[in-house]
């Protein structure tokens, strides 16, 4: 009798300091998530800090400021996208009334360039035009190859399913021909394919005709139909270095 009640207590100590021992190993082991979690926590936050300070100081707000490349969506409303080394949209510029609207109706400033072009691209404004058989060009150019194929790649992706919408490369160079003649770098480009073929066509004219108009105006003029001679491809990816698009659109 005297020998079981020694067991049982025996038992009941045992649990005791196996509990003791358990809490200590849980309170120990969880002490040390909480540390290795506020580590990685501070981690973040201290790279974080270092990326805004380095925004924020006067080479940084330079950098970030400066476009690296520009993509032209022109349609009826015609406007500029200005992007930035890290993709990010910096500046939207139209360049007629429409433009002017579509970018006071879709905010996509200091977004990521893929979702402004997605929210543009598919706006109820390009859409109609686009459903009333509108030609929508949109042109990249840019000192930065890479992030100008890239961005080609993602217009192309965005318009896969419209029939009329085409995307090419500009040579960065005529961007600032484009802005002093008043036209998106993508307008100036047709402007420059009409011109080769009617010398008395002026920047005013192009600026107040849709690309819609502009690219009928070119076949009509065009013994083989040529339309967008610099880099043009359509909306499947098909190069046509050439610059043929024999009825595309029409």
């Amino acid at each position: 009798m005297t020998n079981n009640i020694k067991e049982t207590f025996n038992k009941i100590h045992a649990e005791e300091e196996l509990k003791i021992k358990t809490k200590t190993f849980l309170i120990r082991k969880t002490d040390n998530y909480k540390k290795r979690r506020f580590y990685f926590k501070y981690q973040t936050i201290a790279i974080a800090a270092c990326l805004l300070m380095f925004i924020m100081s006067a080479g940084g707000l330079k950098l970030y400021f400066t476009p690296t490349s520009v993509i032209s969506i022109d349609i009826n409303p015609s406007l500029e996208l200005g992007v930035n080394m890290f993709d990010k949209i910096i500046s939207v510029k139209g360049y007629n009334d429409d433009g002017n609207e579509l970018s006071d109706l879709i905010d996509v400033k200091y977004t990521n360039y893929k979702y402004g072009l997605e929210q543009l691209i598919n706006s109820q404004t390009i859409d109609q035009y686009l459903l009333n058989n509108g030609s929508l060009s949109i042109t990249v150019a840019g000192t930065n190859q890479k992030q100008c194929n890239d961005i080609l790649l993602n217009a192309k992706n965005c318009t896969s399913g419209h029939q009329n919408a085409y995307c090419h490369i500009a040579d960065y160079s005529q961007i600032e021909s484009a802005h002093q003649c008043g036209l998106s770098v993508g307008k100036y480009m047709a402007y420059l394919e009409l011109k080769a073929i009617d010398s008395s066509i002026t920047p005013e004219e192009i600026s107040g005709m849709t690309m819609r108009e502009i690219r009928e105006r070119i076949n009509s003029l065009s013994s083989d139909g040529a339309y967008y001679q610099n880099n043009y491809c359509n909306q499947s990816g098909h190069n046509h270095g050439n610059g043929h698009g024999r009825g595309h659109g029409h």
